[in-house]
């Protein structure tokens, strides 16, 4: 049984968080969106057919062995826009995912994921089934296999980030799931995306430093951030805002070690408006260490946090 308890239980004494789940549903609750404004000369309805299959396969598919009740379920965006024709039924597009997590005791959710990949190159005909094995991840048609290959892939760096933010290293078996994709995933005439030499900023680069031993305290960020910082906010926000202060520290240590990973950029993409406001209403003290930390970790919105001081 996984660590990953619904936060509606967390207080409900130990019955409930030794039982765990009971009720087995789905995990991921994925609205899918896909537009082709930019393709000329190809039937809408494959589109719309299209948006509604990957919808199905995302949210009829069991990710992991853990039950999930419906309220429990990740709540997901995935954005395919597609850009271009490739060739026959080969299109190219991008994809934006974002997924977030309930805040304990609010109506608040937090960003967990907020990224955008420009690499994706898939073949798809109208009413195709879309296909995943993980013990065959290329499958019989690699152009077809990418897509689905390429989604597996981010449920999984989902569900790794959502169990790591309520246990301690508890999303280590899903990034290892996204390892396994990466290391068999489709290959071919165009297919990028997958491989080390291909950029510094990919799916194998995000996998990378998931598992990369450099990044453990990563995963320490994201159980104290959510468990000791954000949860606890609401009854504690001077405690709260402490933990998170202390995850900064974490956070600054990994950069020193490591500057500029991709990790920690696509962190801030998800974390960086929230961070602005959490610090906001820091004493003066806290809240320039804050900016003062934030700018030099995250250069792209360095503005933004200067601006707090």
């Amino acid at each position: 049984m996984h660590n990953r308890f619904p936060l509606t239980l967390l207080l409900a004494g130990a019955f409930f968080l030794f039982c765990g789940r009971t009720a087995r549903a789905q995990e991921i609750r994925a609205n899918v969106t896909v537009i082709a404004n930019q393709v000329q000369g190809v039937d809408r309805k494959v589109f719309t057919t299209l948006q509604t299959a990957l919808k199905e396969f995302l949210n009829n598919r069991h990710w992991t062995d853990d039950a999930f009740t419906p309220a429990e379920r990740i709540e997901c965006n995935f954005l395919l826009n597609i850009t271009g024709v490739a060739g026959e039924n080969t299109y190219k597009a991008s994809l934006t995912i974002q997924a977030t997590r309930p805040v304990y005791n609010s109506g608040y959710v937090t960003s967990l994921l907020n990224t955008q990949d420009n690499n994706v190159l898939f073949r798809y005909a109208e009413f195709q089934p879309l296909e995943f094995n993980d013990n065959r991840v290329v499958g019989n048609d690699p152009l077809a296999s990418n897509l689905t290959a390429v989604m597996a892939y981010y449920v999984n760096v989902i569900l790794g980030l959502d169990y790591d933010s309520f246990s301690p290293r508890g999303g280590d078996a899903y990034f290892k799931k996204a390892l396994n994709i990466v290391n068999n995933a489709p290959d071919g005439k165009d297919i990028t995306g997958w491989k080390a030499f291909e950029g510094q900023r990919n799916r194998y680069w995000l996998q990378d430093n998931l598992l990369n031993v450099k990044f453990l305290n990563f995963h320490d960020v994201m159980y104290q951030y959510h468990r000791n910082g954000l949860d606890i906010m609401y009854d504690d926000a001077a405690r709260g805002r402490a933990a998170i202060m202390n995850c900064l520290n974490l956070l600054y240590a990994i950069h020193q070690d490591i500057p500029n990973s991709m990790l920690m950029q696509t962190f801030y993409q998800a974390k960086a408006d929230e961070l602005q406001k959490i610090f906001s209403k820091a004493m003066p003290q806290e809240k320039s260490r804050a900016a003062e930390l934030l700018a030099q970790m995250d250069i792209p919105n360095a503005q933004k946090y200067q601006q707090m001081k």
